[in-house]
């Protein structure tokens, strides 16, 4: 389907060009004044200076020459040279219903085979998942759907940190305390040996050394640290899982650091073969400085002084395993800010090296931090950094508060949807900014039941299966007219969603879609306000306001649903 901005800028065009005046100048967009206008064109304004003619003349001539169609109901020039424009109800009307009968719901479809991957999640390997996880998550999982939605493929890698240091350090820690005696290892056990191992890395220069030795050994294939590492990576995984599937995260490979090390051979020699791996102080590095770089950018290390392999090598090598698995057409890195630097490098690197063809494009998508009210890093009480299934809880806990005394829910059903409702919060919470910007966890803010909030959302839709259960059914999806203001004005959110899911995508920003989603559940709640829809005596009238409310739920729900967002049926 081709949105209305755009064919309402072909009628323009038209008539600019019919007039003398670049076509280019009848671009047709959204007005930011909906109570005056649906639509506006500006371009008398920008071609007044070019043509040397006052713009209300200009927005006059064009207006004569646009021909009465189907589309435009309404055309007023406004000074100093605006040209207003509001749709026919009847198109607007066509317009959503084709929409809803539409297999992309009016989204608009890549016009050619795309595919991108998504590296985000990022857990550790013998670590929880802690609240720091908790954006990765959410924000690359609704980049991923978004991609989906817009017709390309996408291909999520959780992109485990499993070959590192922190296997180091558990390792070393385990042999300190049992040497070859080795317990069985729980989750349990080896979420208390990270910390404390980290811990004494820090206090302890020889302890850090021992670790840093065992991590050379484990990925030079040491059997016993390989075998120990197995059980650490498949026990954590499984961990790991459990509190990605509550928060709908749903990746395609589980790959870690570790299945990109048999591509560190194969790199080393295109660098060598480049010429651009040299040795600095024990070490082999890439120069990836360039001139006009604002802050100094050191070199890339690939291999440590002590042989083992830098956190930037398996990133790099795995640019090389998603070359070659998936030839890709983007790579979007969803990581923290605090990573900049360290993707400055590998991208540099990875394009030095011409590991990728130079239309790829690496993007990092870096978020800010999830902080407390008082704008600092959100802890617990003692002042810990909070496990992130803890953090779940605690939401899912305050829903279930308020779903408690409801009658009409079994106490299973209650907790179900107390989970959906406390999810829904924090992704929503989440996503409604920008998230370049730092995600303030105020949960009283979160689970309001009006205003910008995921609880508000998933409250209209069960508004909206309340109306329609109580109807009978989801009623035909005919439209028969427009019979007040709020019908218009929820029309026109639903028929601009495409235009919401675009925008989603080229600005890689879910908090686009998040807006829109919010503004059509706003403008529904209007015209249910306004309207007593099944207390209605015309039929007709009765019909096309059930089948309104029908094709607004689809919209709304597919919106929801990109975000990954569940709904509710009650609440």
């Amino acid at each position: 389907m081709k949105f209305i901005t755009d064919l309402l800028s072909n009628i323009f065009m038209t008539a600019f060009s019919q007039c003398g005046y670049d076509k280019a100048l009848g671009k047709v967009v959204v007005s930011n004044r909906l109570d005056l206008c649906q639509f506006q064109c500006n371009g008398a304004l920008s071609g007044a200076k070019q043509y040397r003619k006052s713009p209300l003349l200009i927005a006059k001539e064009v207006v004569a020459h646009i021909p009465e169609n189907e589309m435009i109901g309404s055309l007023e020039v406004v000074a100093p040279g605006f040209i207003n424009v509001s749709l026919k109800d009847e198109f607007l009307m066509n317009y959503v219903q084709e929409m809803y009968f539409d297999q992309h719901m009016g989204i608009p479809q890549a016009e050619q085979e795309e595919t991108i991957v998504l590296d985000y999640g990022n857990p550790n390997v013998a670590k929880p998942l802690h609240v720091g996880h908790l954006r990765s998550a959410i924000i690359g999982e609704a980049l991923k759907r978004i991609v989906t939605a817009t017709g390309r493929k996408a291909i999520g890698d959780v992109h485990l940190g499993d070959w590192g240091l922190p296997m180091g350090l558990v390792l070393a820690e385990l042999e300190d305390r049992y040497g070859e005696n080795l317990p069985l290892l729980t989750t349990e056990l080896l979420n208390e040996v990270y910390p404390c191992a980290s811990k004494k890395s820090k206090a302890d220069p020889n302890f850090l050394e021992k670790a840093r030795t065992m991590t050379a050994k484990l990925q030079k294939g040491d059997p016993a640290y390989q075998e120990t590492w197995k059980t650490m990576v498949a026990l954590s995984v499984e961990d790991i899982k459990k509190t990605y599937a509550r928060l709908g995260a749903t990746f395609d490979y589980w790959y870690g650091e570790s299945d990109s090390s048999k591509y560190v051979p194969e790199l080393l020699e295109i660098l060598k073969a480049k010429d651009i791996l040299v040795e600095s102080e024990g070490a082999q590095v890439v120069e990836v400085a360039k001139d006009g770089d604002k802050q100094p950018i050191p070199p890339t290390i690939v291999i440590k002084s002590n042989g083992s392999e830098g956190y930037a090598t398996t990133d790099i090598a795995t640019i090389i395993q998603r070359q070659r698995d998936f030839a890709p057409d983007q790579i979007w890195y969803v990581v923290d800010f605090r990573q900049n630097l360290h993707f400055t490098q590998v991208f540099r690197t990875a394009q030095k090296a011409e590991l990728i063809p130079s239309t790829t494009k690496l993007t990092h998508l870096c978020f800010g931090t999830v902080n407390g009210k008082d704008g600092k890093p959100f802890k617990t009480r003692d002042g810990g950094v909070m496990q992130l299934s803890d953090l779940l809880d605690a939401v899912v806990d305050c829903a279930y508060e308020k779903l408690k005394s409801s009658d009409n829910a079994e106490e299973a059903a209650k907790k179900e949807t107390a989970e959906k409702i406390g999810i829904a919060a924090i992704k929503f919470g989440d996503l409604i900014s920008h998230y370049s910007k730092d995600c303030i966890f105020d949960l009283d803010k979160f689970m309001a039941s009006e205003g910008k909030t995921g609880v508000y959302l998933l409250y209209v839709v069960a508004r909206i299966n309340s109306i329609l259960r109580k109807y009978g059914g989801n009623g035909n999806t005919k439209l028969n007219a427009v019979y007040s203001e709020g019908e218009r004005d929820l029309l026109l959110k639903l028929a601009l969603s495409g235009n919401a899911f675009l925008g989603a995508y080229t600005e890689k920003s879910p908090n686009i879609l998040c807006e829109n989603a919010y503004q059509i559940a706003v403008a529904f709640s209007k015209f249910y306000h306004d309207n007593r829809i099944l207390g209605e005596t015309d039929p007709s009238k009765r019909s096309s306001w059930i089948s309104l409310c029908t094709i607004a739920k689809a919209i709304l729900v597919k919106h929801l649903d990109t975000l990954g967002i569940e709904t509710v049926d009650v609440m």
